[in-house]
């Protein structure tokens, strides 16, 4: 228990900047001008500052929305509270993908938040895919050192030409850093942003052995301070539309300084409990981008059940973007 204490003053003394540019100085847009919904009729929900969304999960549908735009590296970040009590089998998920413009070779940069039984904590996950190599999952899941579903907690993506950069609260988590090795599974085509909430039973939670129990729907997922700060592309050009201080904040957020570099390395030694890169039931030998850790490497030897499951194929289908669909409300969160 004091270990976890010093932890949690640890990471709290670490909030508030980015890789060197200020976080709170980035544009939030409303959901109105930048989103459109996905799937879920009235189980999406946008409150009165048009700003905030909440997304439900119930016997009949899940639920969630996407951004009007691609995007070709940029920095996207959202603030997330998560549903309490029993959510063994629920993902939420905040992840950028061109699946419905790419069906066979899409592109993927994952956040998937995987719920859990009563007394047992959500655990995150996080994965990328390039070129649709799905069959070469680079996944990494970690516990988290606050309770996610007390308050809002922020979850960002940082992608460029070179870089990917997970982080919670402003502190970075994970660091792929592109190889030539990688070749096209770097995430390199226009991306949209997406948000969901959907069943995940036959996989999230002890690799499926617990799945939703909907006795305790609805189950909602609260969402604010979206931020999609970017590089815009033309769907038909494929031309990206990058202003300077955009190009100047991506950059900025790629650089990783030396003491953001010991905050990621405490996370990782102390919550990390999965990664792809030591996984040799999967991987015979490590990824060409994996920097390996004998003591790492030792400690994450025996996990708990792990099975994957990607994002269900609708959820990505174009079909849903070729018309808005408005949902206003009155409700406070």
């Amino acid at each position: 228990m004091e270990t976890l204490s010093r932890l949690l003053v640890f990471m709290s003394l670490f909030s508030g900047l980015v890789s060197g540019f200020a976080l709170q100085n980035l544009p939030i847009t409303s959901f109105e001008e930048s989103y459109t919904q996905l799937f879920g009729d009235k189980n999406l929900f946008v409150h009165q500052d048009g700003k905030s969304v909440r997304l439900t999960l119930d016997e009949r549908t899940g639920s969630g929305f996407v951004s009007n735009d691609y995007y070709l590296h940029g920095f996207f970040s959202a603030s997330i509270k998560l549903p309490s009590d029993y959510t063994a089998g629920v993902v939420v998920a905040f992840y950028m993908s061109n699946g419905d413009m790419y069906e066979k070779n899409h592109d993927e940069i994952d956040f998937e938040f995987l719920g859990n039984i009563r007394e047992k904590e959500w655990r995150v996950q996080t994965n990328i895919y390039g070129n649709g190599s799905t069959h070469s999952g680079r996944e990494e899941r970690y516990n988290l050192w606050f309770d996610p579903t007390e308050d809002f907690h922020q979850y960002s993506i940082l992608w460029s030409d070179s870089h990917i950069i997970f982080f919670v609260d402003n502190v970075p988590i994970r660091e792929v850093k592109r190889t030539a090795e990688m070749g096209g599974h770097f995430p390199s085509k226009p991306m949209s942003l997406y948000t969901t909430i959907w069943d995940g039973s036959k996989w999230a939670t002890n690799g499926g052995k617990y799945g939703v129990n909907y006795k305790y729907a609805p189950y909602i997922a609260r969402f604010s301070d979206l931020v999609l700060h970017g590089c815009p592309v033309d769907p038909i050009e494929q031309f990206p539309r990058c202003d300077e201080g955009a190009a100047e904040d991506i950059r900025a957020a790629q650089e990783i300084t030396p003491t953001q570099r010991s905050k990621m390395d405490v996370f990782r030694r102390r919550l990390m409990t999965y990664s792809y890169c030591y996984d040799r039931a999967r991987y015979n030998v490590a990824l060409s981008e994996c920097v390996v850790n004998p003591a790492e490497a030792q400690r994450l030897r025996v996990y708990d059940p792990v099975r994957f499951g990607g994002i269900p194929r609708r959820h990505r289908n174009g079909k849903h973007r070729s018309k808005r669909s408005r949902v206003d409300g009155t409700e406070s969160i």
